[in-house]
């Protein structure tokens, strides 16, 4: 079964090689130094460069249509024979909204609101990007459930980093 890690950045390196992923989705601020894991072919590593924000701030990249374009095609793309790993820079919010938009696009027959609580099972912390999800929703037709599914679980537990955790597909 295909397996969805998140981390921080802090945790990659050891995040790729405990789980033998083939593909990392970075979702972190433009000009934030990254090293790809060597683990990771090149044409297997996905980088967008995207501010943890929900609302326009001066010297941020506000998440847009483009961003969510660029992961769902990254992830559909994925071949899911090994897993995929998405972090951030703390592994709370851009992650965790990728991971869960990657979650609903993969599987469109799955209830949102079991991935979501799936995902809150997971991760304590996760408190995935309200503004990602928002566009993800409008952009996979999910008609609002995704944002009330992730409103239901609420902003997870105060931390410096995430966990890294697994999220199932299926």
């Amino acid at each position: 079964m295909p397996t969805l890690h998140v981390c921080p950045l802090s945790r990659l390196p050891e995040t790729v090689a405990a789980t033998g992923a083939s593909h990392v989705l970075t979702l972190i601020n433009v000009g934030t130094p990254l090293e790809r894991p060597a683990l990771i072919d090149a044409e297997n590593h996905a980088v967008i460069g995207v501010s943890d924000i929900a609302e326009a701030r001066d010297g941020h990249v506000l998440p847009a249509e483009d961003h969510v374009a660029r992961l769902l095609d990254f992830v559909r793309a994925w071949p899911r024979e090994k897993p995929l790993v998405v972090h951030c820079y703390a592994g709370i919010s851009r992650s965790t909204a990728a991971a869960y938009i990657a979650a609903c696009a993969l599987a469109p027959e799955r209830d949102e609101g079991m991935i979501a609580d799936a995902l809150r099972a997971a991760s304590p912390s996760a408190t995935p990007n309200p503004l990602f999800v928002a566009i993800a929703d409008r952009m996979l037709g999910r008609e609002g459930r995704m944002v009330a599914a992730i409103a239901r679980i609420g902003r997870g537990a105060d931390a410096f980093e995430g966990t890294p955790f697994c999220l199932a597909l299926a």
